[in-house]
């Protein structure tokens, strides 16, 4: 019987803090709009750009939030391209995944990352071999709408009651309850321990123990 570890990217994965703020901020810069403060654009860190954007601006009109999400793009590429981009792994989690790859489970990324960010993280890291399934932002609905996982279950094959949404924000537990699957939550990421368990987290790791230990005990 397959099963299934579906994890988010920035905040989970690897800490990309300081790069989507920095991006969003010149993002604002460049259209002549004031920057959001950086605990508001954290807050938003993994729904879609333009929904995170919309949420930047409050859906004022006083901004074209189209120009913002360009902007965005752009300057995040630009980064990129540049070789300036920081987005680390955290400590440890390249060892989990491994481990959770031997062990059998199938592995795949839901985020609200782009396609064409989320496979240059991953290869950047050298862990895109280990996912079956990857899914970002450009094809699906904002999380916390349960598209990218369905689709994620689709492509791997598995039912959703043999798989686990491992994530770092209320968007996460939240689309993996609207999927019905198992939600765990880590700590080091965006949104707190309360917050991920009000919005459906079975449990929240403090460390890679912890949450290898959440995974392997739902099966």
């Amino acid at each position: 019987m397959s099963r299934l570890a579906i994890f988010d990217c920035d905040g989970t994965l690897v800490d990309g803090q300081a790069a989507v703020c920095e991006t969003m901020e010149r993002a604002f810069a460049a259209v002549g709009a004031p920057a959001p403060d950086r605990r508001s654009i954290r807050r938003t860190v993994g729904l879609s750009l333009p929904f995170a954007v919309r949420q930047l601006t409050n859906d004022s009109s006083d901004f074209d939030s189209g120009r913002i999400v360009e902007a965005y793009k752009e300057l995040f590429r630009e980064t990129r391209m540049s070789g300036a981009l920081h987005e680390p792994l955290y400590e440890g989690m390249a060892d989990l995944l491994g481990r959770l790859d031997r062990n059998g489970w199938l592995l795949g990324v839901a985020t609200g990352k782009s396609d064409r960010g989320l496979h240059a993280c991953l290869e950047t890291h050298g862990i895109k071999h280990l996912f079956v399934t990857l899914h970002g932002a450009d094809r699906y609905p904002s999380k916390p709408h349960p598209a990218m996982l369905e689709a994620a279950l689709a492509e791997a094959g598995v039912g959703a009651g043999n798989a686990v949404m491992i994530g770092d924000t209320s968007f996460d537990m939240e689309m993996a309850r609207a999927a019905g699957v198992r939600a765990v939550g880590v700590a080091w990421g965006y949104h707190d321990i309360e917050e991920l368990m009000n919005s459906g987290a079975s449990a929240v790791a403090q460390d890679m123990g912890e949450l290898e230990a959440m995974i392997d005990g739902g099966h």
